[in-house]
């Protein structure tokens, strides 16, 4: 193959001087370029969510002082300055029923996602800046007062999808600026520092100059960046605000907190941001950068005594499916459904001393029905064409409340759990691709099932799994209840309460209630007790990769009823959604729900089962 011509190579270009007439003008041509992409970035946000990227010295979350003292680590192990804190019982009501840290940063962000997907459903422009407006007219911001330091609740490793996720919970109040910092409004709170002083800063490739190796940073300051995203500086940085107060840190020895955002693909929001630890400002400095203007430059060292960083794994795991078997350490079937599902679901076992693989079982993907259960007939439908769109129109979305259960955003999500969801069934005139059919579709998760230590096999992901995003549906053989009381030692029993649930029977937590359930579909009265359910799902021999999903006392999924075919919901199908947005390699987990001493034993006497799921709220019996 001839290969190809190369061009001459023309002599370097000479730099061409220009007068200080031009140099002006490209000066102004670069300043008006700056305002309008200020004036864009404006225009994204309504009036509430500008004071989220002010950069000034008021704050919007001010609360009243009290008289708490709180004492400052320093990051030599000693007390920076005693300091008043201001109350933040602003948000008390919404936390009352939360005394532990973690629990109230999972509420916050359940409910964060809550107010982002309604947002995305009205189709509002920006619906992460209004989610954050919504939270703070809930005020469920949790920390609504900056604070130096780590925060409870957020530890090193954890990982954010947005920048909105960080000003809901108040880890880092801009959604757009990288450096968070106090204004003068806390003088009274530490006196003994200058202000401003940087409370964090977010690390994601944003400036040409920054240099990142882990332990040891250097951080570009902000200022005369190019905001189209060319990442390109074009004037001088000034010693101001968020550079001011990274200098002042330098000075009191105050350690900063460090995100890093990363692109990724299978995130909703195509970027995830991993909360790294403590650094601290060890010298400053100010240069000619790349483009020869004048940039601050400061460089951070990782305090000692933190966890190890897992910025490196989740880089690794981000994304990464292996290309083959070999790359899979521990695998001992490489596909437990035997190609019926549309990934392959491989099975890993590095606990056994002689690993073995899942067995005593059939995989299967659909329902099988017992003879003895009647399937009602299917319902009318919907007369929607293509995909449901207009919920004024479609008859499923009046089933729902009005409104469509979910929002077509990566595959389709479900915005908040409820009773029952009623979605597009064989009748309907939508297609499969309709968002009222998310349930439906194929397995959109790369999955793994392993081998745990206590609990015996477990199933987690490979990819990140967006909030709302249906999982799985439970499998197995749908049974009546009274034809399984005998079967022992099946622990894959799933019993359908939607009944229960929807009546707030037995102790069961009521949902979303703004449901028309149709005539036909309540319950027939029955003789036997109205807490059992009637039918259940038997996946003791038969099943597919659900029965494999461990109980959690703080789970990351949640059990929905869903109907489809039919609208009985004694026979419901038995959806597992994600509840939080679920990184790579956590283990998913929903709670089996049982009450302590309600299960028996043929003998009549309360069976015991400890609980091995770690979680910091565990009941520590599972039964």
């Amino acid at each position: 193959m001839a290969g190809k011509r190369e061009r001459a190579k023309s002599p370097e270009p000479k730099e061409r001087r220009s007068s200080s007439r031009v140099q002006e003008q490209r000066q102004k041509e670069r300043d008006e370029k700056e305002r309008l992409a200020l004036e864009r970035v404006k225009f994204l946000s309504d009036q509430s969510s500008e004071q989220l990227c002010d950069d000034g010295d008021a704050e919007p979350h001010a609360n009243k002082e009290d008289d708490d003292a709180v004492h400052v680590p320093s990051t030599n192990g000693g007390t920076l300055t005693t300091m008043r804190r201001r109350n933040n019982d602003n948000n008390s009501d919404f936390y009352a029923n939360e005394e532990d840290p973690h629990h109230k940063v999972r509420r916050n962000l359940r409910f964060f996602n809550t107010q982002y997907l309604l947002m995305v459903q009205a189709k509002l422009m920006r619906p992460d800046l209004k989610g954050i407006t919504e939270v703070m007219k809930a005020n469920a911001v949790l920390y609504p007062r900056k604070r130096i330091g780590d925060l409870p609740g957020v530890d090193v490793g954890h990982q954010f999808f947005s920048r909105a996720e960080m000003v809901a919970v108040g880890f880092h109040s801009h959604w757009l600026n990288g450096i968070d910092y106090m204004g003068d409004d806390y003088q009274k709170e530490y006196s003994d520092y200058h202000f401003p002083l940087a409370t964090s800063i977010v690390m994601s490739g944003q400036y040409e100059d920054d240099l990142d190796n882990a332990d040891v940073v250097t951080y570009t300051g902000q200022g005369g960046h190019n905001l189209t995203g060319d990442k390109r500086q074009y004037k001088d940085q000034e010693l101001v605000r968020g550079n001011l107060a990274l200098k002042n840190c330098f000075e009191h020895e105050v350690p900063v907190r460090v995100i890093r955002g990363h692109d990724c693909k299978s995130s909703y929001s195509k970027r995830v941001y991993t909360y790294d630890g403590l650094y601290k400002v060890v010298k400053f400095w100010a240069e000619k950068g790349v483009s020869g203007f004048t940039v601050y430059k400061y460089q951070l060292k990782r305090t000692e005594g933190q966890p190890e960083l897992t910025t490196n794994q989740v880089n690794f795991v981000r994304g990464r499916i292996p290309t083959s078997t070999s790359e899979i350490q521990g695998l001992v079937c490489e596909d437990i459904s035997k190609g019926l599902e549309s990934k392959r679901i491989p099975a890993t076992n590095r606990v056994d001393e002689t690993p073995v693989s899942p067995s005593e079982f059939t995989y299967i993907t659909s329902l099988k029905i017992e003879p003895n259960v009647k399937i009602p007939k299917s319902s009318a439908g919907c007369n929607c064409r293509g995909s449901c769109t207009d919920p004024k129109k479609c008859a499923c979305a009046g089933l729902n409340g009005g409104n469509f259960p979910y929002v077509d955003l990566n595959d389709g999500r479900l915005i908040e759990p409820r009773d029952v969801v009623f979605e597009c069934g064989p009748n309907c005139g939508c297609g499969p691709g309709c968002v009222n059919r998310t349930s439906q579709k194929r397995l959109r998760f790369h999955l793994e099932v392993f081998r745990s230590p206590k609990k015996g096999w477990a199933v987690r992901s490979w990819d990140y799994i967006p909030a709302g995003s249906p999982v799985c549906e439970y499998i197995g053989v749908l049974r009546r209840t009274d034809d399984v009381d005998t079967l022992t030692d099946n622990d894959y029993i799933f019993e359908i309460d939607c009944q229960q649930t929807m009546q707030g029977l037995d102790g069961r937590q009521r949902r979303l209630k703004d449901v028309a359930v149709p005539t036909d579909s309540k319950a027939s009265e029955s003789n036997g007790d109205e807490n059992v359910p009637e039918f259940c799902i038997d996946a003791g021999s038969i099943g597919n990769f659900a029965r494999f999903i461990n109980h959690s006392c703080e789970p990351n999924l949640f059990v929905q009823c869903v109907l489809s075919s039919h609208h009985d919901i004694k026979l419901a199908r038995v959806v597992l959604f994600a509840a939080d947005n679920i990184p790579p390699l956590q283990e998913l987990t929903y709670d089996y729900g049982y009450t302590l001493d309600s299960v028996h034993g043929p003998d009549g006497k309360v069976k015991m089962l400890t609980c091995y799921c770690g979680a910091g709220n565990c009941r520590k019996r599972l039964y």
